[in-house]
């Protein structure tokens, strides 16, 4: 797709020397894989690449020769990219520059575009990201050079004797003291359609705009005070073919105006008449614009960028103050979006964007700003609202709008979002903590289940900054060796004896002590680091139980729980068997556990990779059964071994009362030949009920609390609890 001016700057290229359309990119990262995969991954035509691996090699570079862009580590070893940014600025260079950082802190991120950086990248990112922020860059320079190649042939030409006048490519013409046409060249009738007879005696104001005719008349009645004074200003002139200057009716040009002096009502040395060249500037204007435009906005949606919204949140705030008024704002993020990305990639994902960002703007006044501020984030600003309600209007506006679902490519996709909400000036007076404080609620908002609004209240910045901490120690207590597993038995009331253990997580965090993984794990998921600790408790599990098996207790199982995420991997298959076989254990010693919710959800490979588990051997057990919306259609696509009852069913037998659900669940077990399991008993009516209704293998703490692998072995050889009945 061409924008427009693309032809154009287009055809001014193609007039420059090859050479000069191959982009020079200097890449500087200490990381010596970077250095070498970053060449490749932004390769493409006309594109040069060096490196450098610190600060003082890269000035090196840049004394050496000049460079379209620089992609630059925030970190290097000698200092931080800051000190390049520093080094362009001193010697007045105009190399684009993209900054990547993996810091947090928001002024490493102020002090690169405020030392000039072109665009921020925040590690971890993705590949398609940075080619388009290169892309971005590049594009953006193209535009600039183009942009500045046509202002110096602009001022060349003014310097320059006119010759030929009759075949110009300018407008030239002459006025008369009265501002009247005495002379036109017939560029007039290419340019603007008037005949250029028909316009002699007639006077210049009559072709400017209405918004334009007081600066020219201006400028002409200055010339008789100050007769010796040229001048050069941009005007805009109306074509012939639409006298009510439309945006197709006019022409940009810049007229430069150079008084004619001589005898004549002023006298000897007075004013004339006015020699004017009118240039036309049309596409200049148009690459401006579309210059400032990408400055400010997103490209993808085209709605204000984070620096624009800043700019308009600062100038609502000074409006507040002053009024003594209010205002809101509104931190959106899309729920679900990575599963859209991740499963039908980022054309979809980009689709799904747009798609949100019009329904956004349908809710909103026209007072009010949209932005796009990262990947699936918007932040809304409500000016000069009548109090909080306004807010939660405009929130459930939102939720409204979003009812619908949207068609992408792939089908239908019904998109929701989270949404929190800041008030000034209760929730804070400055642009910096109104943002803040809306994420935050946001974030609130995605951890009680998602598709809602909240308004941001002091006790979620306590807890944020708890989650917070929570994240900086999970990053490294795998590392640190604080991660362990505890194993609960399972129970075979017929054998009267424990025939497997379920390995459960645990964090033994050295100040909060055993920290529940119903915590940590969702923290877990978010921050990518599910799948090294999964890696881990496989590891752990298979490593135990074969340390068992030789110890001689060879007929007790494994059971342990993977997450979503472990299935979206696409080596989890090869990872499971290999652990498997490098530990020597029978494959149909491990079951894994997968919740339902994960089932009904039917991922694109997670059949695939299922189906590839069982004939490998290894049970595949449905976790929490009968907690989501069973389908017996996918256990028939599934090759499950194992459905396991889940405790909140289990809580409420006892005495003469059963529950329907689990009589349900242990007749779709013998239907399907499956194994089963009952967890959550917690004492022996609940045991013997079970076992009345046919299920046999069941854990709980009626007869073991998960322990640690030393007390699970000494439960092998001791007979479990009786029961009754």
């Amino acid at each position: 797709m061409v924008i427009p001016g693309e032809v154009f700057f287009h055809n001014q290229l193609a007039e420059t020397p090859a050479d000069a359309q191959t982009a020079r990119i200097l890449i500087v990262d200490d990381d010596v894989s970077l250095r070498r995969t970053l060449p490749h991954i932004l390769a493409a035509p006309h594109r040069e690449f060096d490196t450098a691996d610190c600060v003082h090699a890269a000035i090196a570079q840049l004394e050496a020769g000049i460079f379209d862009l620089i992609v630059l580590d925030y970190r290097l070893p000698d200092a931080t990219g800051l000190a390049v940014l520093d080094w362009l600025s001193e010697h007045e260079r105009d190399e684009a520059v993209i900054m990547i950082s993996g810091e947090d802190a928001i002024d490493a991120v102020i002090g690169a575009l405020r030392r000039g950086a072109d665009d921020y990248v925040r590690k971890p990112y993705h590949v398609a990201q940075l080619q388009r922020a290169v892309q971005n860059a590049l594009h953006k320079r193209m535009l600039e050079r183009a942009n500045r190649a046509m202002g110096e042939r602009l001022r060349a030409s003014e310097r320059l004797h006119r010759f030929l006048v009759e075949s110009s490519p300018d407008l030239i013409f002459t006025l008369d003291a009265q501002g009247r046409f005495n002379y036109v060249n017939p560029r007039i009738e290419e340019l603007l359609g008037f005949r250029r007879n028909h316009l002699l005696n007639q006077p210049f104001a009559s072709l400017v705009l209405p918004e334009d005719s007081d600066r020219i008349a201006s400028v002409l009645q200055a010339q008789h005070t100050r007769p010796d004074t040229s001048f050069t200003l941009e005007l805009r002139l109306r074509k012939a073919t639409d006298t009510a200057a439309g945006v197709s009716g006019h022409l940009a040009v810049a007229l430069q105006g150079i008084p004619m002096l001589g005898r004549g009502e002023g006298g000897e040395g007075g004013y004339v008449g006015l020699y004017g060249i009118a240039r036309d500037i049309s596409e200049r204007k148009r690459a401006e614009e579309i210059i400032s435009f990408q400055a400010y906005h997103d490209q993808l949606t085209r709605l204000p960028n984070r620096v624009l919204f800043r700019d308009r949140l600062d100038l609502a705030l000074t409006q507040a103050r002053r009024r003594s008024g209010s205002l809101a704002v509104l931190y959106v993020d899309i729920d679900r979006f990575k599963l859209v990305n991740d499963t039908y990639g980022h054309s979809e994902g980009d689709a799904l964007i747009r798609g949100v960002a019009a329904r956004l703007s349908a809710t909103l006044r026209r007072s009010d700003t949209l932005a796009r501020v990262g990947g699936d984030e918007f932040t809304i600003l409500l000016p000069d609202i009548g109090g909080v309600e306004d807010a939660e209007h405009t929130a459930r506006k939102i939720q409204t709008s979003l009812e619908a679902p949207l068609a992408l490519t792939h089908g239908d996709f019904r998109a929701t979002v989270s949404v929190g909400i800041a008030i000034y000036p209760a929730d804070g007076e400055t642009c910096e903590t109104l943002m803040q404080h809306a994420d935050i609620a946001m974030y609130q908002v995605k951890r009680s289940g998602k598709n809602g609004y909240r308004f941001f209240a002091p006790e979620l910045n306590t807890r944020h900054q708890g989650r917070i901490a929570i994240e900086n120690d999970l990053r490294v207590a795998l590392k640190l060796g604080q991660l362990e597993l505890h194993y609960q038995p399972q129970v075979s009331l017929s054998q009267r004896r424990v025939v497997g253990v379920e390995a459960l997580l645990r964090w033994n965090h050295p100040d909060d002590g055993l920290i529940s993984p119903a915590i940590f794990i969702p923290i877990a998921e978010e921050l990518g680091l599910i799948g090294e600790i999964s890696r881990w408790v496989l590891e752990q599990a298979c490593a135990q139980l074969a340390a068992w098996q030789k110890r001689g207790h060879d007929n007790v199982k494994m059971s342990l729980n993977l997450a979503a995420y472990d299935f979206d991997r696409g080596d989890i298959v090869a990872e499971v068997t290999d652990c498997i076989a490098r530990h020597g254990l029978p494959p149909g010693q491990i079951t894994l556990e997968i919740t339902e919710h994960m089932m009904m959800q039917d991922t694109p490979g997670v059949t695939a990779k299922v189906r590839r588990l069982r004939e490998a051997g290894v049970g595949i057990a449905i976790d929490d059964f009968g907690t989501g919306y069973s389908a017996l259609a996918y256990l028939q696509k599934l090759p499950i071994s194992a459905l396991k009852i889940d405790r909140s069913f289990v809580k409420d037998l006892g005495g003469l009362m059963t529950n329907p659900i689990i009589s349900a669940i242990i007749g779709i077990a013998r239907g399907f030949d499956l194994d089963l399991i009952a967890e959550g008993v917690e004492h022996a009516q609940q045991a013997a009920m079970l076992r009345a209704l046919g299920c046999d293998v069941m854990q709980g703490y009626y007869f073991a609390r998960p322990v640690q692998a030393d007390d699970a072995e000494a439960l092998f050889s001791m007979p479990p609890r009786s029961v009754s009945g």
